[in-house]
C-alpha cells in the first residue's frame, strides 16, 4: 500500500511521515507531497519519495497521486482558500482511484462555533460527495499553538485572552500525527468520524501555571473582555479581519468549543496523550 502525505514538509506532515515509519511502513511505500520539493531533501535522504504537490496547482496533484492507494490530506494553512484547495486535492484523488483518505479536520466540526470550522465542514462535505472512502480526524487544539503566548509570558509574566473560564482539551502535534498514521493504516477506520482530544482539558489559569513551570518565572492569566482584546490587537497593528478572527476564536473557546473528556485519541495511539507541560517545554 502506497501512502501519500500532503504538506509533508510542514510541522504536522513531517511527524505523520515519522509516525508511519515508526509503525513499520517502508520508506519506499511513503510519498511526501510538498509544495517545494527542495524543502524535503531530508525525507528523500531517508528513502521517502518526494513529489511536488501544490494545492493551488492541479497538475501537480494529478501527477503526484498516480499510483497512490491512500492519502493523508493535511488541511492547508491559508484560511479563506482552504475549501477550494482541499476540493482540488479530493477531486484529483477520486480521479486517480485513491482508495482511502484521512483528513485533518477540526474538533466537533459540524457543531463548532470556531471561525475555523466552516472550511473544514465544506471539505468534509466534498469528501462525502467524492465517493472515495475516508476517515475524519477531527483534531482538537495543538498545544504548540501556544508558542507565541509562552514566549510573551516569558517576557511579561502574563497570558491574556478573552476566553473566560473556557477549557481546551489540547494535545501535541505528535499525538495527532500518530493518530493519522494509525487511522490511514487501518481499513476499519474508513467511514469513521474520530473526535480527537487530549486526555486532560485545561483552562487558561492552568496554561499560565504550565508556562510558569517551563519558563521559570511567575506567569498569571489575565482575563480580557472582547472589547479589551480588540483594543489590544488594534494597538499591536493587526488588521480588522485578523482581529475579528482572533476574537471569534476566543469566543468559541469561552463557549466550550474545545472542551472535552473524550479519550478516543489516546485509545487510537495506544498511550496517554502528551501533557500540557511536556508539550510546552520544547517551545521555550
Amino acid at each position: 500500500m502506497t501512502i501519500l502525505v500532503s504538506a509533508a514538509s510542514g510541522q504536522l506532515g513531517r511527524l505523520i511521515v515519522d509516525s508511519l515509519l515508526a509503525r513499520g511502513v517502508s520508506a519506499s511505500d511513503i510519498v511526501a507531497g510538498v509544495r517545494t520539493p527542495a524543502k524535503a531533501t531530508d525525507l528523500a535522504e531517508r528513502g521517502v519519495r518526494v513529489v511536488a504537490f501544490d494545492y493551488d496547482a492541479p497538475a501537480t496533484l494529478e501527477a503526484g497521486l498516480v499510483g497512490i492507494d491512500r492519502l493523508v490530506l493535511v488541511s492547508g494553512s491559508e484560511v479563506g482558500k482552504r475549501t477550494e484547495q482541499h476540493k482540488a486535492v479530493i477531486d484529483a484523488a477520486a480521479a486517480a482511484g485513491v482508495t482511502g483518505i484521512a483528513y485533518t479536520s477540526v474538533y466537533g466540526a459540524t457543531e463548532s462555533t470556531l471561525p475555523l470550522a466552516p472550511e473544514h465542514v465544506a471539505t468534509e462535505q466534498a469528501l462525502a460527495a467524492s465517493g472515495v472512502p475516508f476517515v475524519l480526524l477531527r483534531n482538537n487544539w495543538y498545544i504548540e499553538n501556544y508558542a507565541g503566548d509562552v514566549a510573551r509570558a516569558a517576557e511579561t509574566g502574563v497570558i491574556a485572552a478573552a476566553v473566560g473560564d473556557g477549557r481546551v482539551a489540547g494535545a501535541s502535534r505528535l499525538d495527532y500525527a500518530e493518530a493519522a498514521a494509525a487511522a490511514i493504516l487501518d481499513d476499519a477506520r474508513l467511514g469513521q468520524v474520530l473526535e480527537l482530544a487530549g486526555d486532560e482539558s485545561f483552562g487558561y489559569a492552568e496554561l499560565a501555571a504550565a508556562a510558569a513551570e517551563v519558563t521559570g518565572r511567575e506567569v498569571v492569566y489575565q482575563p480580557l473582555s472582547e472589547d479589551d482584546l480588540r483594543t489590544g490587537l488594534t494597538a499591536a497593528g493587526l488588521d480588522e479581519g485578523t482581529i475579528g478572527f482572533v476574537a471569534a476564536l476566543d469566543a468559541g473557546i469561552a463557549a466550550g468549543a474545545l472542551d472535552s473528556s473524550d479519550r478516543t485519541l489516546s485509545g487510537l495511539i495506544g498511550r496517554p496523550t502528551t501533557s500540557l507541560v511536556a508539550a510546552l517545554r520544547p517551545l521555550v
